[in-house]
């Protein structure tokens, strides 16, 4: 039997990250984050001098895709896997405004993104898969099994995003985090490579005023209705 892949899509800070972890946990699936592997590849090129001022890649970015080496790993202490650039664990380094700011101009370059979805696709090739990010079910993954479409209001998520912004910057305002979510969805959505578009297929599910449980409930009603098809 083929392995199963559940792919979820949609807009930054809708909680597609928190709902495939627990899809994954209650199904045993291997779990991948992609919005944390462009986040990671966008730290490397911020340390290493590699974004000019207007937020552009600057040419000898392509001397460096080489070196750099992304996966996910369990820390000695944790039951988590989570990313690692060039085997350093770098989870609370990408969870800032500034890779964020910078994220959607980095990953909208094609010679990043065919590097991240062929590893994407050979984890595919393995494992149970679910994972997230902005083109799973369009571009990485057309043939999933189960596609997912996760949407909420901007403030809605602006607000998610603030709060989780709030716990290691608090000079950080609503406004600017309103302004960023809604640059990245204009982004997101417009970009020329892979742009944000909802997949063929997949269960729309607004969890705006859904609390993270029935969310999941949700998915989970789905999904076991699906897998009959599978079976």
């Amino acid at each position: 039997m083929k392995n199963i892949i559940i792919s979820l899509d949609g807009h930054s800070a809708c909680g597609k990250s928190t709902l495939a972890k627990m899809i994954s946990d209650h199904l045993s699936y291997v779990y991948i984050d992609t919005g944390a592997m462009y986040r990671a590849i966008t730290l490397y090129f911020i340390k290493n001098n590699l974004i000019d001022q207007d937020n552009n890649l600057s040419k000898d970015f392509i001397n460096h895709v080489d070196n750099i080496h992304i996966d996910f790993a369990k820390k000695s202490n944790e039951e988590k896997f989570t990313v690692r650039l060039n085997g350093v664990f770098v989870e609370k380094e990408i969870r800032t405004l500034e890779i964020s700011k910078l994220v959607s101009s980095v990953s909208k370059n094609q010679i990043i993104r065919s590097k991240l979805i062929k590893l994407q696709q050979s984890y595919g090739a393995e494992n149970n898969l679910v994972i997230d990010g902005r083109d799973i079910g369009t571009v990485v993954f057309p043939y999933a099994q189960i596609k997912f479409w996760i949407t909420a209001s901007e403030k809605i998520r602006a607000q998610r995003r603030y709060l989780e912004f709030q716990k290691t910057n608090s000079d950080i305002t609503f406004k600017e985090v309103l302004e960023d979510i809604k640059r990245r969805d204009n982004e997101d959505e417009n970009r020329t490579i892979s742009p944000l578009i909802k997949p063929d297929n997949a269960m729309e599910i607004d969890n705006s005023y859904l609390s993270i449980e029935k969310t999941f409930q949700t998915a989970l009603t789905h999904i076991n209705e699906m897998m009959k098809d599978e079976r």
